[in-house]
């Protein structure tokens, strides 16, 4: 390969919708665009987001490549790269799959922070597994999935990118996502399998005050403890790729940080794959370099070695000629990439595998998550289930009637009529005779009260309301974009996501302002929240009969909202993150460190709703931890009349340690589905790998002294549950010999 040749294969320079254009007659062409890049490198070494369409990309049904049309453009492009190739190397197709592909026609899952609130790896590996199926059947290759950031801060717009506020269940989630995507551990992906580039590396998710890209003013133990837990678990399920994220840690952005890609991914991790950089993320070293040349050079030495949309990495060549780098620097990024081809089968099979996936099937896994994400935060009204006694529902609020809000960021334009409101939902599975009303009563965002009289009169005529509260996602052919996709500004209803941080917590004034209106009616009120962060809504704890959130729960969420309501449907959904009363308490986060924190004079200092917290529509009672040499086992009780599924937490609280400890620490976790008045014993294995922590050092991983293994139902009930202490030299004999060395 020539120097040039090889330049190109590190390059991802085009954005994928530039590469073709829709001809009057349906049709699609290449544009001169994608001639320009493919000369300009004597080919082309990946393509980002061909079959992407949103209002950042401007791709609709209109313009854009639906399921029956994408492969063909995937493979026409795919052709054209080839015959500009001397070598006939083959164009990695780049996608974004954060909740399923992010193509017209896709799959459509609920974010991952309602992923989170399942606490089930099993369950999201299927849907990851059958949004690989979807990708590689319309021609993409490369799946770019949010898994890593921990969500330390909601007012953080991309908390709903995060799995949740901890490092373990982000870790095993993490893992379920590898495995489904990737599929079985070896040398090639099967053809309904996807590579996956797990984002983003690393510390993203502490950005200070929760802005967009801000600096993370991480110490080197929060990073390890924190932040790092769920790349380490992906490295070692195989994840094929990471992508470095725009964060600085301790000075040095992530897309130029050797310490970070080389001295501990590559080297102390022993991961083999490919690091991308985010999106402009090389060009904004030139801040450090003095030029985007000596950037693209400085990436490349850290560890990088594919570039988003970048010009320093396009004058590589120029680099290593002027000895910024060296051309074995190079060789070893272009080896990575090449071999990630050749594990794809690209040079055997360049074209689309053409798997027909029939739609059901993504509905059926969508609401399968969406119903195993809805949590129950109360029921003190016991309003819920919805009861043959009542016969008027008013469903309320500007979530009701619509999916816009609950589709979440990274969503491509929809088919009219995809998908399930609340409303329809509830209309649909409501029993014969049920008067279902409804009225919007206000806007999600702004001031205007003049629908809540008509709201309020529909509340007070009826037996229930159902009020449909929460923030929105949703861009528009309106918002302005930054040049990587990240909105400007909030637009719109437009109130989370990409770009769109807040400052405080607070649903908008109209909604709190009907939720007052309609609790004063003294009809019972269940209140749902749709959102992509936890926001502040303690008067609805107050003065409602019964609580419930559910994320953004994708398409047909209202389906799953609705069986859950009326009983069809247990709510199973546990917190993934605390919910705080205001910003003015942040951080609420329950694993902080174990010192005695200081209250505060005007309210309190712990969350509303604590971390792993969730009803179900029955009662359990969880009976002291048990310890054998390498097992911690409970007994569960269904104490209730129904038939309910509980999520067991094993927590441990360190008494003994080299370093100071954290309050609770979340090891394992294990759902049980007991009918009335059963009993089960969950078996927890425990070994080094739990029960170690980072050492002193921070380059190895050690074990405790003396510790307290508390089972309970959520993290604020584990601070009162009864422990088993395992002191020091029973925990030398507690690790289990088959669990990974540390």
């Amino acid at each position: 390969m020539t120097l040039c040749e090889k330049v190109g294969q590190l390059n991802q320079r085009m954005y994928g919708w530039h590469a073709y254009r829709r001809t009057p007659g349906g049709d699609f062409e290449l544009t001169d665009a994608l001639y320009a890049e493919t000369e300009r490198f004597a080919g082309l070494g990946a393509l980002y987001g061909l079959l992407r369409a949103d209002a950042w990309s401007g791709v609709d049904h209109s313009g854009g490549a639906g399921a029956e049309h994408g492969a063909d453009l995937a493979d026409m492009v795919q052709r054209h790269v080839l015959e500009r190739s001397r070598l006939g190397i083959p164009a990695l197709f780049v996608e974004e799959v954060p909740h399923g592909h992010m193509a017209l026609d896709g799959t459509v899952l609920p974010v991952n922070l309602a992923v989170g609130a399942t606490w089930d790896p099993e369950l999201y590996e299927r849907a990851a597994a059958h949004a690989a199926a979807e990708l590689r059947a319309r021609g993409g290759h490369l799946a770019l999935v949010s898994a890593l950031d921990i969500a330390r801060d909601p007012r953080w717009g991309r908390t709903e990118e995060c799995f949740g506020e901890d490092p373990h269940l982000a870790a095993r989630l993490t893992e379920a996502l590898v495995r489904g995507m990737q599929g079985t551990p070896g040398d090639r992906f099967a053809d309904d399998k996807a590579p996956v580039v797990l984002k983003h590396f690393a510390g993203q998710g502490a950005t200070v005050g929760g802005r967009n890209s801000a600096e993370s003013e991480l110490g080197p133990r929060e990073l390890h403890e924190i932040h790092l837990p769920a790349a380490r678990a992906g490295v070692r399920a195989g994840a094929a790729a990471v992508m470095a994220a725009y964060n600085e840690v301790d000075g040095l952005p992530c897309a130029g940080n050797s310490a970070l890609l080389t001295g501990l991914l590559r080297n102390r991790w022993g991961f083999e794959g490919l690091v991308m950089a985010d999106g402009l993320a090389v060009d904004r070293l030139a801040r450090v370099t003095g030029d985007k040349v000596r950037a693209g050079a400085m990436a490349l030495d850290a560890g990088v070695d594919l570039s988003l949309w970048d010009e320093g990495f396009t004058h590589l060549q120029e680099a290593v000629e002027r000895g910024l780098v060296t051309e074995a620097a190079v060789d070893a990024a272009v080896a990575r990439v090449l071999r990630l081809k050749f594990r794809l089968g690209l040079f055997e099979r360049p074209y689309s595998a053409r798997r027909s996936i029939p739609p059901e099937r993504g509905r059926e896994v969508s609401t399968a998550l969406a119903r195993a994400a809805v949590t129950l935060l109360h029921n003190d009204g016991r309003a819920l289930p919805i009861g043959r006694s009542v016969s008027r529902v008013a469903v309320l609020g500007p979530h009701a009637a619509t999916t816009a809000h609950q589709l979440g960021d990274y969503t491509a334009p929809q088919r009219p009529g995809t998908g399930s409101s609340v409303l329809d939902g509830l209309r649909r599975l409501a029993p014969p005779g049920t008067d279902i009303r409804h009225a919007r009563g206000c806007a999600l965002a702004g001031g205007d009260l003049s629908g809540v009289p008509e709201a309020v009169a529909a509340a007070a005529g009826s037996d229930l309301a159902v009020l449909v509260l929460g923030g929105s996602s949703a861009r528009t052919p309106g918002t302005e974009f930054a040049a990587n996709g990240a909105a400007r500004g909030a637009v719109s209803e437009m109130t989370c996501g990409e770009g769109a941080d807040l400052a405080g917590l607070r649903l908008g004034a109209a909604q709190h302002a009907l939720l007052d209106a309609v609790t004063a009616t003294g009809t019972p009120t269940v209140a749902v929240l749709l959102q992509g962060r936890p926001h502040a809504v303690p008067e609805a704890a107050e003065r409602t009969a019964a609580l419930l959130t559910a994320w953004y729960p994708g398409p047909w969420g209202g389906d799953a909202i609705a069986e859950v309501l009326f009983g069809l449907a247990d709510p199973v959904g546990r917190l993934p993150v605390s919910v705080p009363r205001s910003a003015a308490q942040l951080p609420v986060h329950y694993n902080h460190k174990d010192i005695e924190y200081g209250g505060y004079v005007d309210e309190s200092a712990g969350p509303l709703y604590s971390f792993g917290h969730g009803l179900a529509y029955t009662t359990f009672a969880y009976g002291p931890p048990r310890l054998t040499r390498h097992t911690v086992e409970a007994d569960i009780t269904n104490t209730g009349e129904r038939r309910g599924r509980t999520v067991a937490q094993l927590y441990i609280r360190r008494l003994v340690t080299p370093v100071w400890p954290r309050t609770l620490e979340l090891r394992a976790f294990q759902g049980a589905d007991l009918a009335p008045g059963e009993c089960r014993t969950l078996v927890f294995r425990l070994g080094a790998e739990q029960l170690a922590q980072v050492g002193a050092d921070l380059e190895t991983r050690v074990l405790p002294g003396t510790l307290e293994i508390r089972i309970a139902g959520s993290a604020r009930e584990a601070l009162t549950a009864t422990p088993v202490v395992v002191d020091q030299n029973l925990v030398q004999n507690f690790t289990a010999p088959a669990d990974t060395p540390l």
